[in-house]
């Protein structure tokens, strides 16, 4: 029995920002599975990607992370674009992979599956439903919203939303996703609404303005914390979902699990590439912060 299995897609992504190009791993998957490396959690990740890219596998089960890595023609692959305000980033799709099925789910128990599509055919509903019966389902919602056009991604609501959502008890979209699925730019009324849809703890990243927690009818304020510098945005959303549920599974409270993430993704957002800390780097910034010595609580985009 696993504490956390995410399934997701690993990607290769060109990033493009105002300071680098870079080509490298990326996806809920890559990301969340990376943050986690240096901490006391029973793990696993469910994956698809071509042969030709398992060195990427291979380097994060150097890392001592257990990898299902399910058969495909081909392995994602996104340029993702920042212009100089990093909440905001531009996708195209070169390449698809092979989706998740029910009938293609390795034999794993976990405690919680962390879902994380990147395409609205990533992850069948029938599978999503599965899993609730067998643990706490958490869902990353953006890849439901897109669809491709012409290699560029585009959003629109989930049709199957009323279907898939009553077996989801966490859930995480950034205000733009809370929109398109909602119909509301009001966060605590989209909040409200996926509640209602069945959700039962409904997390809303709000990029320089922290996040929000709905659940049990109480709305819990998140901050976000200052950075020394900004250099990459890219997985700050799957890094803050990291830290939560990793502290989740700690016992903590939702307030707790809440800072601890958007602590994460504050170090995360310093340096390209995936988190590559400690729960006690993690608890620094925070302890600095609870001390008044962290300075306004801003900018941490988290997608």
């Amino acid at each position: 029995m696993y504490d956390i299995c995410t399934i997701g897609h690993i990607t290769l992504d060109k990033v493009v920002t105002d300071q680098l190009v870079k080509f490298m791993p990326g996806g809920t998957s890559f990301y969340f599975s990376k943050a986690l490396r240096n901490f006391d959690v029973n793990y696993v990740l469910v994956t698809a990607l071509a042969a030709k890219e398992s060195a990427v596998v291979d380097d994060i089960r150097h890392d001592g992370i257990d990898v299902w890595a399910l058969p495909s023609e081909h392995t994602v692959y996104f340029e993702n674009i920042y212009k100089s305000n990093q909440d905001h980033r531009e996708q195209n799709v070169h390449h698809t992979a092979a989706s998740f099925t029910l009938a293609g789910m390795p034999p794993v128990e976990a405690r919680i599956f962390h879902l994380g599509p990147l395409l609205s055919d990533d992850i069948s509903v029938e599978l999503v439903q599965s899993l609730a019966r067998k643990g706490t389902v958490s869902l990353d919602i953006q890849g439901y919203l897109r669809y491709v056009k012409a290699k560029k991604v585009f959003y629109r609501d989930w049709v199957a939303k009323k279907e898939a959502l009553p077996s989801v008890t966490i859930l995480k979209a950034n205000e733009f996703e809370m929109e398109v699925i909602t119909g509301t730019s009001d966060v605590r009324d989209g909040a409200r609404y996926l509640a209602d849809l069945g959700v039962r703890e409904v997390i809303i990243t709000l990029g320089s303005k922290g996040s929000i927690v709905y659940t049990g009818d109480q709305f819990y304020t998140i901050p976000a914390f200052t950075p020394s510098g900004i250099v990459d945005a890219t997985g700050c959303g799957d890094t803050y979902m990291a830290g939560y549920l990793w502290k989740k599974t700690q016992g903590a409270s939702v307030q707790e699990a809440g800072e601890f993430g958007a602590a994460m993704a504050t170090l995360k957002i310093e340096s390209s590439g995936p988190f590559s800390g400690t729960p006690e780097t993690v608890e620094n910034i925070l302890k600095h912060s609870r001390l008044g010595k962290a300075g306004n609580r801003v900018v941490v985009p988290t997608f």
